[in-house]
């Protein structure tokens, strides 16, 4: 019991990257749309999470290396290997850096939403402010200082969403039969997409695996990583579960249409008073802000891996890479750029680049070069193969239909 309490922080890692506005507004908008219907996209998102994100760190605790610098060393001779360092890079440096600034958009909204002051300066100011909190924390180097603030920052999503949810009070037998029952609304197809897309993040796949190769151990550590795993990621997809409910019991029910999480705080009050724009307002802050900690840390750790720039988080090119990602978004914050579009748009180009990131992921899995008898079972090949071939097919059907 000791050694998994010990385990866990980077599963809570992985949680509180994906637990970001981004998830926020896309649970907000399928459940204001289309009520519970789209439950189920995020049950199966969230067992496909902990299936594949246990390979991950079942690869970085088995080799000690993150999964960067594993695909570097499998790639090292082939003729693929620059283009994988040029889709990694722009998928992971470009899309985090347009989530950065949705991370450190709604962390503000938040803010604004307990103070109940939005104006543009108090806006700027919390931006900033937000952005100079994350940098202070990625410039200490220290994993196991930037470990506990997220899992402190996970408890208290878990605690603000789930009186949400208490406020509003969900139908259960619709939730369960939403969450049970897989259908896809007339129109609902990108928003399935994009519900996968926040849930099953492929930079979190680098994320994990790093981190755990940087909190150390060996395969006798293999339990305890898979509880952190199975643990901290149901948390986080109950999290998005409690989301989508609560705005299926209000907003859908009350026919009160919606744009972003945002205007889900303000269209709480009047039904259930001021509480909900508070609760609201906390669980943003949170989100925001572990977002905005992990998706800079996600990116310096994959591109300074697969580049063989090292892979301690104090060297200079981890923190310029980590650095650069929250500056750029922290300028598109404050330059007026509409975070929900872009959120919502990165979520669906990860939702169809996650076949790709998840085959090279397979594909090492099945190296004994590097994992010897930890390579992947045929249940963990099963599990993953059914993970990229939803996926594939739901971009496909996406890409048939715009043609035709």
């Amino acid at each position: 019991m000791i050694a998994r309490l010990r385990a866990l922080g980077p599963g809570a890692m992985v949680t509180a990257a994906f637990i970001g506005p981004g998830t926020v507004t896309a649970c907000t908008l399928a459940g204001a749309t289309y009520g519970y219907a789209l439950l189920w996209a995020l049950l199966f998102a969230t067992l496909a999470t902990i299936a594949l994100q246990e390979m991950s760190a079942r690869l970085g605790l088995v080799t000690g290396k993150g999964l960067g610098a594993n695909l570097a060393e499998l790639f090292d001779t082939s003729i693929i290997r620059w283009p994988l360092i040029a889709l990694v890079g722009i998928a992971l440096y470009a899309g985090n850096a347009a989530y950065e600034a949705g991370n450190l958009s709604g962390a503000a909204l938040g803010m604004a939403a307990i103070a109940g002051k939005e104006e543009e300066g108090v806006f700027a100011a919390s931006v900033l402010g937000i952005a100079a909190l994350a940098a202070g924390l990625l410039l200490t180097g220290r994993y196991k200082l930037i470990e506990r603030v997220l899992v402190a920052l996970v408890a208290t999503m878990t605690l603000a969403f789930a009186a949400t949810f208490a406020i509003t009070r969900p139908d259960l037998a619709a939730l369960f039969a939403g969450a049970f029952t897989p259908t896809i609304p007339q129109g609902a197809l990108v928003t399935v997409i994009a519900l996968i897309g926040t849930t099953i993040v492929p930079y979190n796949l680098f994320l994990h695996a790093s981190a755990v190769a940087r909190k150390g151990g060996d395969a006798g550590d293999l339990g305890a990583v898979r509880a952190d795993t199975a643990i901290s990621i149901g948390f986080g997809g109950l999290i998005a579960i409690l989301i989508a409910s609560s705005a299926a019991a209000s907003l859908f029910a009350a026919g009160i249409a919606v744009d972003n999480a945002g205007d889900m705080a303000r269209q709480f009050e009047p039904l259930f008073g001021p509480y909900s724009r508070g609760l609201l307002g906390v669980g943003l802050l949170a989100a925001g802000l572990t977002s905005a900690i992990t998706a800079p840390l996600a990116t310096g750790f994959a591109m300074s891996e697969i580049l063989r720039l090292g892979d301690d988080e104090k060297s200079t090119a981890f923190r310029l890479i980590a650095l650069s990602v929250l500056m750029i978004g922290t300028g598109l914050a404050l330059a007026g750029v509409r975070p929900v579009e872009v959120i919502l748009a990165a979520q669906f180009a990860n939702g169809l680049l996650l076949p790709v990131i998840a085959g090279f992921l397979l594909y090492a899995m099945n190296r004994a070069t590097l994992l010897g008898r930890h390579v992947n079972g045929w249940m963990a090949n099963g599990a993953g193969g059914v993970v990229v071939l939803v996926a594939a097919g739901l971009g496909l059907r996406l890409v048939l239909r715009a043609i035709g």
